[in-house]
């Protein structure tokens, strides 16, 4: 690929023209055969989380295990363990009925983005693209391939907090438990905890963001000891001017600094 093409003549020409070339060259070949095509376009399109994997892939739990494993030994996935605290604080704990069937589980990621673009872009449309139709697939990727721009903004924002703290986060990914989701939760080697939000969008994050945050960790019973806000386009004035000190904001120039 050349560097300096554009997004769509890249696509073009590589994924709708060059399909067919580009597909024998899969290897494993079974990799886009079933069960395998099912599973990898389940986590492409998904949560990550192991149950809607199998889910959406239509496979069992023994089987999908199998065949994830498979897939990490060929270093296409990895799963990514939950850090959520177990439901039951002693053996004999009731809990309520709307937490009876709720299981604490990893999810499923993709060691580089480029399979989460093949296999939740291009795969579904096999058949079409194989024929020289690419109707569906343009249709797709027009409509959702800002999905898997903020997939890589979270995965950069997370390097990029890392190195603001000179490499001293010992922990540092993704947060999920029973009421929400985070795009960041870090600690630091001092025993700071960080909490962060990644906003790829068109708009400036604003004020009620970083209060939805805080909200949002008090409800999942997370004490962070700092804020962090990384935005595509920037921030309202009030956030900017804010003089809260466990607050930091990243924008899309600091990014820069991953270069160096």
């Amino acid at each position: 690929m050349d560097f300096f093409d554009d997004l769509d003549s890249i696509v073009r020409f590589n994924f709708v023209e060059q399909y067919r070339v580009l597909n024998e060259q899969i290897s494993p070949s079974y990799l886009i055969e079933e069960p395998y095509r099912w599973l990898l376009v389940a986590i492409a399109r998904g949560d990550g989380r192991l149950s809607n994997v199998f889910r959406k892939a239509r496979v069992g739990e023994t089987l999908g295990l199998r065949l994830l494993n498979e897939l990490v030994d060929l270093d296409i996935i990895e799963f990514e363990d939950s850090r959520e605290p177990a439901l039951k604080k002693y053996p004999n704990q009731k809990l309520e009925k709307s937490l009876r069937n709720y299981k604490i589980e990893p999810k499923i990621r993709f060691k580089k983005p480029f399979y989460r673009f093949w296999f939740g872009f291009v795969e579904p449309y096999h058949k079409e693209l194989n024929s020289g139709n690419s109707v569906r697939f343009y249709e797709n990727f027009n409509q959702h391939f800002a999905r898997l721009h903020s997939f890589v903004f979270e995965q950069l924002s997370q390097e990029l907090l890392n190195l603001h703290f000179d490499n001293q986060l010992v922990i540092n990914g993704n947060y999920w438990d029973k009421h929400s989701e985070f795009d960041i939760w870090a600690t630091h080697k001092d025993g700071r905890n960080i909490l962060g939000e990644c906003k790829y969008t068109n708009r400036r994050v604003c004020k009620s963001e970083l209060s939805k945050l805080r909200q949002k960790a008090e409800t999942s019973e997370l004490k962070a000891d700092v804020f962090a806000l990384f935005s595509k386009n920037g921030f309202s004035n009030e956030l900017k001017n804010s003089t809260d000190k466990d607050l930091l904001l990243f924008e899309l120039d600091d990014f820069w600094r991953l270069l160096k």
